[in-house]
């Protein structure tokens, strides 16, 4: 079994790359500059991006499983639809997609719609998939003007206050792993899947901020929903198309919430033998790292 993993340098790929190999897995890692990364023991950098068909060729050859990340970007879809189509050509039977939670709903902001139609992909030519939505990522709450902000007494994330379901980084990376394996070794062809990857707890963008309150031992306000203000802040660190993408998903988040599909949480439970981390279980890891 060897598995190549797309997005491989990424935050969530990094993680599907780690586990992987703890596991004894062979690994093929996706980037655009192999001389760059740095990998564990037993993975295989390899060069390449999703829109070039050439090196997507090379690099699904001879692999039977696939963890396919497609990064927000103006060409997603374009990289999506060529790996699926070349991983089809070269017979793959082990294919997870990272998707996102409503993403066959919430159709106005691009990357949902890029993911809505890779899924649809995925059912038409009835490819051995599993689908993982994750929801909102615990961990982009910790790193560049997020995490300043915090610093400075204010959860700044503009998720509303209808219903929030977040995802743990690492339970992700887990269940991807998980659903790699269990095609692997199952005797026969599993049919298609598509899971909801979220923790149980619903969240409000005021419940977050009371919890790192309590963990932290300090206040931390909401900084409210206004987008507007948000997007301006995001300028600092986003290209424009990026922000405009962003500021429709958390329009969605704040008018529609967020709802997992019935069974979530005993189907999650039966893959990882374990449930969810929760948001709180993030807060609390996240501020003992800050103080060791």
């Amino acid at each position: 079994m060897t598995v190549l993993v797309t997005g491989s340098t990424g935050t969530v790929g990094s993680e599907v790359v780690g586990q992987l190999a703890d596991r004894g897995v062979p690994v093929r890692a996706l980037t655009r500059s192999p001389e760059k990364a740095s990998f564990p023991a037993g993975v295989t950098p390899v060069a390449g991006e999703l829109t070039d068909p050439d090196a997507m060729r090379a690099a699904l050859a001879g692999v039977s499983g696939v963890f396919l990340l497609s990064a927000v970007a103006p060409d997603e879809l374009t990289g999506t639809v060529n790996t699926l189509t070349l991983a089809r050509e070269a017979g793959v039977r082990n294919i997870v997609y990272l998707s996102v939670i409503h993403a066959d709903r919430f159709t106005d902001p691009p990357h949902f719609a890029a993911k809505a139609a890779a899924e649809r992909m995925i059912a038409d030519f009835d490819l051995p998939a599993t689908i993982l939505r994750p929801g909102y990522y615990m961990q982009n709450d910790i790193v560049g003007t997020h995490r300043r902000a915090l610093d400075e007494g204010v959860y700044a994330p503009p998720v509303g206050n209808r219903a929030v379901l977040a995802t743990d980084i690492r339970d992700l990376a887990e269940v991807a792993v998980v659903s790699l394996l269990r095609r692997e070794h199952a005797g026969e062809a599993l049919p298609p899947e598509t899971i909801d990857v979220v923790a149980p707890e619903v969240l409000t963008g005021t419940a977050i901020a009371d919890l790192w309150s309590a963990v932290l031992d300090r206040p931390i306000a909401y900084a409210g929903d206004d987008l507007e203000a948000y997007g301006q802040q995001m300028r600092e660190v986003m290209p424009g198309w990026m922000i405009f993408d962003m500021l429709r998903m958390l329009r969605r988040f704040q008018t529609d919430g967020m709802h997992a599909a019935p069974g979530t949480d005993e189907r999650l439970r039966e893959l990882l033998g374990r449930p969810m981390r929760s948001y709180h279980d993030f807060v609390r890891d996240a501020a003992a790292a800050w103080t060791n």
